[in-house]
């Protein structure tokens, strides 16, 4: 047992986690050269990172120049992946971000978590090989606030071996910690720097109620009837919500509450389920 437990978490010493912390626009450069080192030190892989996916912003420096490029080791005339605009909308591996958080790799034949079980069955990886060079990935997905996604790919630099279970499961929690606190720091200091970061907002109960009933496209006398409640008691709600959110209708509220958590997907069954009989 504490053999198996030993193995899910990095071993003492096997990374430095304050040297891939960012605090300053001037820790970026040596934040992402101590995590490229790293990487290579441990896996032999390299290194491609963004803070969004749906963002065509790659990740620079605090002079400006592409990490991609000067630190990570991507080529600007043959691995142009960062000004790829369908970029979100047709790799693969992005896709699964959306739907993953915990890492994983995989190859053309499909994606593997750290314990080994075959995960996202649905997706396609026969790209692997064919429009990028390299047979596999590692692949750390970053959830972050506003509802953003970055990711972490770790690819072969030879771009021979297409079985990387091997380097995820003795390394995959240290590349986690790394990918995580590297991307979600940089991804706040954007945040700051843009003055993206909304007023604090307080919804009440019956606020996100509605607007949960109207993110699943329910009318406001369909929400009236579910909920119990008179329509303009509905109207009276939403409209509080809008304002609270700085929304300007309540599509755009509805969307800000996503944003902030308040509406999420539907979890299913409770823990206490899962086990039941």
């Amino acid at each position: 047992m504490v053999t198996a437990v030993a193995m899910l978490y990095p071993r003492p010493m096997e990374i430095d986690i304050p040297k891939v912390r960012i605090a300053s626009v001037e820790d970026i450069r040596p934040a992402a050269i101590h995590f490229r080192d790293k990487v290579r030190e441990l896996v032999g892989l390299r290194i491609a990172a963004t803070d969004n996916i749906a963002a065509r912003l790659p990740m620079r420096d605090a002079e400006g120049e592409l990490l991609a490029t000067t630190v990570f080791g991507w080529s600007e005339e043959a691995d142009c992946w960062w000004a790829d605009p369908r970029f979100a909308l047709r790799t693969p591996l992005a896709e699964a971000c959306r739907i993953e958080s915990q890492p994983f790799w995989a190859n053309r034949d499909g994606a593997w978590d750290l314990a080994g079980r075959r995960i996202l069955e649905g997706f396609d990886f026969s790209y692997f090989g064919k429009t990028i060079s390299h047979a596999a990935s590692i692949v750390v997905p970053v959830h972050l606030p506003f509802s953003r996604i970055g990711l972490a790919a770790f690819s072969r630099i030879d771009d021979r071996r297409a079985d990387l279970s091997e380097e995820l499961r003795l390394h995959g929690p240290a590349l986690y910690l790394m990918s995580h606190f590297f991307i979600g720091d940089y991804a706040r200091l954007a945040l700051t720097a843009k003055k993206w970061l909304p007023d604090p907002v307080a919804l009440t109960q019956l606020e996100v109620a509605c607007l949960r009933w109207i993110s699943r496209g329910k009318t406001d006398d369909e929400v009236a009837i579910i909920m119990g409640r008179a329509r303009p008691t509905i109207r009276f709600h939403l409209q509080n919500a809008s304002l609270k959110l700085g929304a300007v209708n309540r599509t755009q509220a509805v969307f800000r509450a996503a944003q902030l958590g308040f509406l999420t997907a539907p979890t299913g069954s409770q823990v206490g389920e899962w086990s039941a009989g």
